[in-house]
């Protein structure tokens, strides 16, 4: 099943979602990895994740005079987070992007949330960057620039393919399954 879907996502959107369909979000997703999401545990969200996307992906960016643009954007390894996204999940995100899986921490938290894991192909920055309309802030850039929380406008930011759901459907899980039959 294909869907477009606008954020904030709400829970009863994303519960019934499925592994193998195919989403499009427009609306405003934030990028986080690593640092950003070891501060939103221990500080706090610089916004309201309630129905909100986090996209695991370290943007490259140009700054042209006070406006910031978007050259690129893949996602990145998404295990780097697990420690982590549990507790993000837990705060009202509903939908995670990356690339990889995430481990059974993660899963859990999808299902206790009625949330998904959503992956995007790596190697198509240049395709996912068209869908990105304008960057409309940037929160802890100390934090670098592909570490901070890049707050983006997107139109139609896909394919994007549930390979985790919150019913604990697990695309990873199926194929590792599979090459052991």
């Amino acid at each position: 099943m294909e869907l477009k879907l606008k954020t904030p996502l709400r829970r009863e959107e994303t519960e019934k979602l499925r592994v193998k369909d195919t989403v499009y979000i427009s609306g405003t997703i934030y990028t986080a990895r690593d640092s950003a999401h070891k501060r939103m545990v221990e500080e706090g969200a610089p916004v309201d994740l309630v129905g909100a996307v986090i996209f695991h992906a370290g943007p490259i960016i140009q700054k042209d005079q006070d406006q910031y643009r978007m050259v690129a954007i893949g996602p990145t390894t998404s295990t780097r987070m697990n420690p982590y996204e549990a507790q993000v999940l837990d705060e009202g995100v509903q939908a995670v992007i990356g690339k990889g899986g995430m481990d059974r921490t993660v899963s859990e938290a999808l299902k206790r949330n009625k949330a998904v894991f959503l992956s995007a192909v790596g190697g198509c920055a240049a395709l996912y960057v068209q869908a990105v309309k304008r960057v409309k802030q940037v929160f802890w850039l100390d934090l670098g620039v592909p570490e901070a929380v890049w707050e983006l406008e997107v139109e139609n930011f896909g394919p994007l393919i549930v390979t985790m759901d919150s019913e604990g459907g697990d695309l990873y899980d199926e194929v590792r399954q599979a090459m052991r039959s």
